[in-house]
């Protein structure tokens, strides 16, 4: 399926926010902002299950969910909660229930179609300026080693905007978030509803826990053989999480929820309350598993490029991006990260 065949596994920390820019990756999506470091694949891998907050819950808003908040997104937990029952007669003015924007972008009806577009097309859809983080984007994220990460492909794009800000100022100063969108239009024109739908959708149910904290959402991994859906050939595959403790374990959800999990800003906003969850994505390397590609798509919800960040005096990651006073703008920050992983020039 295009260049965009196998995940290679790596380890990150979520990226956070408010203002919403939708990413989703033929292969496994990751954040800007990831530590990129290797995954050991597991026999037998220990499962847990994220802790399930039904969606009639989470809407009413005087509810009190302080005890599934605190075991999921605590320092004691998993640092991932996903939210069940996500049906159509659950969100207002929807025609379209999340299974079935699921199906019709990961499914091999969108996704394969934009990996298996030709490479001149492709190259069409990149936008280097934005260090790829708008577009089409294989091969240019660097992992900690300092080799390129070409077991992924991905293509981003901002679901509620098309255009950010009409600010040239800001602009050049966060391309990384300000650019404009780039959708295939003359040959998969039906992308960009689908992306915004689903996009939105999960925005829409990510703001009912916004007040909590800054949350990230994903939905679960859909495999597919030769542009046909398939049940996930290995059992060792899927979302690893290293937890509290520093054990690493596999964790589950259903394929009709939605999972939020905390990232680095929310760790720096909470001073460290709520912490951040390094996780990682292994491939499907059984047997079964020759010429599968798995397929997700995350939201990344990240606050406004100016709001400041005062960072705690112990922050276990980038040490080096901060500076002595110890306060960056997000939109700072967040680039410093994006020159750090990914590739200035194609």
């Amino acid at each position: 399926m295009g260049s965009a065949v196998r995940t290679q596994p790596t380890w990150a920390p979520a990226a956070p926010g408010r203002r919403p820019r939708g990413r989703a990756s033929v292969a496994v999506a990751s954040a800007p902002a990831a530590r990129a470091v290797r995954c050991r694949a597991m026999e037998r891998p220990p499962t847990v299950r994220t802790v399930t907050i039904p969606f009639a819950d989470l809407k009413e808003r005087d509810k009190d969910l302080g005890d599934e908040i605190e075991e999921g997104l605590g320092p004691h937990g998993l640092g991932i909660i996903s939210i069940a029952d996500l049906c159509g007669e659950c969100i207002p003015h929807r025609d379209r229930i999340f299974s079935y924007l699921c199906a019709e972008i990961l499914g091999p009806s969108l996704f394969a179609r934009i990996a298996s577009l030709p490479e001149d097309v492709k190259k069409q859809l990149e936008d280097p300026d934005s260090r790829y983080n708008f577009g089409w984007s294989h091969g240019k994220e660097k992992l900690e080693s300092g080799k390129l990460d070409t077991f992924k492909g991905s293509f981003y794009a901002n679901p509620v905007f098309n255009a950010p800000t009409t600010d040239d100022v800001l602009v050049s100063r966060y391309p990384s978030y300000c650019r404009p969108n780039i959708w295939p239009t003359d040959h998969l024109p039906e992308l960009e509803i689908a992306f915004k739908a689903l996009g939105k959708l999960m925005l829409e149910v990510g703001l009912m826990l916004a007040h909590h904290c800054d949350r990230y959402g994903l939905t679960s991994g859909l495999f597919t053989k030769n542009s046909m859906e398939i049940p996930c050939p290995d059992n060792a595959a899927g979302l690893y999480i290293r937890t509290r403790d520093n054990r690493v374990v596999k964790v589950e959800f259903d394929e009709n929820q939605l999972a939020y999990q905390i990232g680095e800003t929310t760790e720096i906003l909470s001073r460290g309350y709520l912490c951040a969850t390094p996780h990682c994505v292994q491939a499907p390397s059984s047997e079964d598993s020759s010429n599968v590609d798995r397929s997700t798509f995350a939201l990344f919800m990240q606050p406004d490029w100016d709001e400041k960040l005062e960072f705690p005096s112990k922050i276990p990651y980038h040490q080096e991006l901060i500076p002595p006073n110890g306060t960056l703008t997000f939109g700072e920050y967040s680039e410093r990260l994006v020159n750090k992983y990914y590739q200035a020039t194609p």
